[in-house]
């Protein structure tokens, strides 16, 4: 015997998703730098050199002298001759003070009274060596030098951040159903 059937017939529901994904750009711009470099302070002092030369004794071995040098020259020679005038005259005077010696010292008095002696000629340098004198102070340079500090200015700049967020739509892609269906079968089997 066959019994009525019921059949059942279904479709599930499917959502489709259409999916717009998210965009994000981010840039970081270059900062803006300035850099300066002062330059340095320096300072340079510089004292000359000096050169002196000093030609005194060689102009006085060309007769060229100054009025109180010939003035100590003259009064030292004087002083000289005095002395040996007095010298002189005192030795004679101790020679004719011995004349009881039977010495007759007046005619090498006379002689040594009437003629000087003759000056000798030699070879001389004029003017002599060494009369010139040089003297020589060098050059002093002081240098002092003040470095800068750099100036340096940096302006920084911020990120550029662009973000569009994404978007998921929901739709139904097919609807769910349901079939029902009778089935009625009366058969006799014999």
């Amino acid at each position: 015997m066959n019994f009525p059937q019921i059949r059942l017939e279904s479709t599930s529901a499917r959502i489709g998703l259409h999916i717009e994904k998210p965009v994000q750009k981010i840039e970081q711009p270059k900062p803006v730098q300035s850099i300066e470099q002062p330059k340095a302070v320096v300072n340079i002092e510089t004292v000359p050199g000096r050169l002196t030369i000093d030609q005194t004794e060689a102009w006085a071995d060309l007769g060229f002298k100054t009025i109180p040098r010939l003035v100590a020259e003259n009064a030292e020679d004087a002083k000289r001759n005095a002395m040996e005038g007095t010298a002189r005259r005192v030795r004679q005077g101790d020679e004719l003070m011995r004349i009881e010696n039977k010495t007759n010292p007046i005619p090498s008095h006379a002689i040594e009274n009437a003629y000087k002696p003759e000056a000798q000629l030699t070879i001389g340098w004029i003017p002599s060596p060494g009369s010139v004198k040089i003297n020589y102070e060098p050059a002093k340079v002081n240098i002092e030098a003040t470095p800068q500090k750099p100036i340096i200015q940096t302006k920084i700049q911020k990120p550029l951040h662009d973000y569009t967020p994404g978007k998921v739509h929901v739709y139904l892609e097919q609807k769910n159903s349901l079939k029902i269906d009778f089935v009625n079968l009366f058969s006799e089997t014999v």
